[in-house]
């Protein structure tokens, strides 16, 4: 039996999508002891993977934190990894590589640097769609890949139902109205006009909801549906995927929640402007769709609703 590890540090939709790909890694060490390297955020949530043998957090501090720096590594070399797979990819993973396997290849340590098609660029690499990238990745690690390009996020959802009862949520529709103050491109501003629409055509036949996260609480009084909290906080990301597995219907600019509910099977639809494609982020499945628009301002709130009274149904 060996230790093998999976680097995965965020982002919430980036967890989603990398399911399948945990999922097939750890049945391909099914004699093995799988580890996984991530951010507190995503902590507990991957406490639950059935998949992971246990859990290592990486509070990601400054690389200039030598102290911290020195104790990570340390930690992690005492468990004799032999194999790690890097599905985060990034410069701070690429920059632990270095330290831990410096002259590694795939065999040791697979990543898109190492596994990168021959006369490819990296950045032409990153043009493919997330999920491609992880199945040639893992692929070209002598990976079996039966579940990462269909991940599976059903077993996150933790049980909500006193909240629900509270809420008196039966048939909802649940709505995702905001995304981090930077990304302006992602946010479509007619989200109180699509409410208006739902509760007249269907006759109040759906409760409209939403669940803000910790810093939008606030900004959820300008949204005309029911405020779904615990207790007056945010709902934790397995209280969340409660909420989007139980819903009618979810309606989201290109954000977490978003990814959440594709890879959950959950019917719903996904907002985009000219920022990224749906193609790109590996979103649409069997139930869950995407409308793109050049401007997310011009996209009509009747627009929105013809398209989610096709799939809802």
């Amino acid at each position: 039996m060996s230790n093998i590890l999976i680097i995965k540090h965020g982002s919430l939709g980036d967890i989603a999508q990398a399911c399948g790909a945990i999922q097939d890694i750890s049945e391909n060490h099914k004699d093995d002891e799988v580890y996984l390297l991530t951010t507190k955020a995503y902590f507990d949530l991957f406490k639950k993977n059935p998949h992971i043998s246990n859990v290592i957090l990486d509070k990601r501090l400054p690389k200039y934190n030598l102290i911290y720096l020195y104790s990570l590594m340390r930690n992690i070399k005492k468990y004799k990894f032999t194999k790690v797979y890097d599905l985060q990819n990034s410069s701070r993973t690429a920059f632990y590589k270095r330290i831990l396997f410096p002259n590694a290849t795939k065999d040791t340590w697979s990543s898109t640097e190492t596994t990168l098609p021959e006369g490819t660029t990296k950045k032409d690499f990153d043009k493919d769609s997330v999920l491609s990238r992880f199945d040639h990745q893992l692929k070209s690690s002598e990976i079996n890949t039966s579940h990462t390009l269909t991940p599976d996020f059903s077993w996150s959802p933790s049980d909500i139902s006193q909240i629900k009862n509270y809420h008196q949520l039966e048939k909802y529709i649940v709505l995702f109205p905001f995304c981090s103050p930077h990304l302006t491109s992602k946010k479509w501003p007619y989200y109180n006009d699509l409410i208006s629409i739902i509760n007249e055509k269907f006759e109040n036949k759906f409760k409209v909801v939403i669940a803000p996260g910790p810093d939008e609480i606030e900004d959820a009084s300008s949204i005309n549906a029911v405020c779904v909290l615990d207790n007056g906080k945010a709902l934790d990301i397995s209280q969340l995927a409660a909420l989007i597995k139980d819903s009618s219907f979810v309606v989201a600019n290109d954000t977490g929640p978003a990814h959440m509910t594709a890879h959950l099977g959950s019917k719903g639809i996904a907002l985009f402007g000219s920022h990224t494609t749906p193609f790109k982020v590996s979103i649409e499945r069997e139930n869950f769709k995407a409308i793109q628009a050049p401007e997310l301002s011009k996209l009509s709130p009747e627009k929105v609703f013809e398209r989610l009274s096709e799939i809802i149904s």
